[in-house]
C-alpha cells in the first residue's frame, strides 16, 4: 500500500481500495502499455482546475487527434466513434451516480479517488450510499469502468484538486434534443403518479444522451438539471 493510500484510509471512516486491488475487478479494469504522454501533457499545459466545483468538457479536439486516441478507439472501443474530454475539479463528496450504455475510460492526470457502485444495486430508481466502494487511482493510471458501474466525477486527494481525462462513446453526456427532452419529461410526468415499483428506471434517470443519473437530495445543482433525487443515506465527504 502506498503512503498516500494508507493516509487516506487513516483519515476516513470508509475503506479505500486501490484500482490495482482485487476488489476493482467487479467494476472495471486497469489498462497498461499505452503511451499517454500526448494526452497528459495537453492536460497539464492547456487545462486548469476551477477554483470551486467541477469542470467537465465532453470533447476536446486536440486530444482526439492524437495517435493514442486512434489506438484507444480501435482497441478498446472496437472502432466505434469516441470522444475525449476531461473533468477537472475539487469535489470531495459522493453527490450522486451516473451510468452509460458503454464503458468509460478515465486517465488520472493527478492522483484521485472514485466512488463506484453496481447498477444491479439500484432498486426502483434508488441507490444506497452504503453500497458504494471507494477506489484510489494513482497519477498516470488508465482505467476502464464497465457500463454497469455507477460513478460520477472523481474526488480530490489534495488542496489543488484533480485532473482526469474522460473517454466515452461519441455523443455521451451531450444535451438531449428538444424533442427528446419533451418525450422524456412527458414520460416522467406520467410516471409520477405510479407506485415506486412500477417506475421505469431508464426513463426516470435519463438526463442527457447516454447518461442516466441518480442525485443525492442535497445536490441541488444536479437536481436543478433534472437529475432524479434517488440517493439514500448520508452525502459522505472524503478527507485527505
Amino acid at each position: 500500500m502506498s503512503d498516500l493510500l494508507k493516509h487516506l484510509n487513516d483519515v476516513n471512516d470508509v475503506k479505500i481500495y486501490s484500482v490495482f486491488d482485487e476488489e476493482f475487478r467487479g467494476f472495471g479494469r486497469v489498462h497498461a502499455g499505452y503511451d499517454l504522454e500526448e494526452l497528459t501533457s495537453y492536460m497539464e499545459e492547456k487545462t486548469v482546475i476551477p477554483d470551486e466545483g467541477n469542470m467537465y468538457i465532453p470533447s476536446e479536439e486536440p486530444m482526439e487527434l492524437t495517435h493514442v486516441a486512434r489506438t484507444i478507439k480501435s482497441v478498446i472501443f472496437g472502432g466505434m466513434p469516441i470522444q475525449i474530454g476531461f473533468c477537472n475539479g475539487r469535489n470531495s463528496t459522493y453527490n450522486g451516480f451516473e451510468y452509460h450504455k458503454c464503458s468509460e475510460i478515465n486517465i488520472a492526470v493527478t492522483d484521485m479517488m472514485l466512488v463506484l457502485g453496481h447498477l444491479t444495486d439500484v432498486s426502483h430508481c434508488h441507490f444506497n450510499n452504503d453500497d458504494a466502494t471507494v477506489f484510489f487511482v494513482p497519477k498516470g493510471t488508465m482505467i476502464e469502468m464497465f457500463q454497469t458501474t455507477l460513478h460520477l466525477s472523481p474526488l480530490k486527494v489534495c488542496d489543488e484538486g484533480y485532473k482526469a481525462i474522460v473517454i466515452l462513446a461519441e455523443g455521451t453526456n451531450t444535451p438531449l434534443s428538444p424533442k427528446e427532452k419533451r418525450e422524456r419529461d412527458s414520460i416522467v410526468t406520467n410516471l409520477a403518479n405510479r407506485n415506486e415499483e412500477d417506475k421505469d428506471i431508464e426513463t426516470a434517470l435519463l438526463l442527457a444522451r447516454n447518461k442516466w443519473v441518480i442525485a443525492h437530495p442535497e445536490r441541488e445543482q444536479l437536481i436543478d438539471q433534472g437529475a432524479y433525487p434517488g440517493i439514500i443515506g448520508e452525502n459522505k465527504e472524503l478527507f485527505y
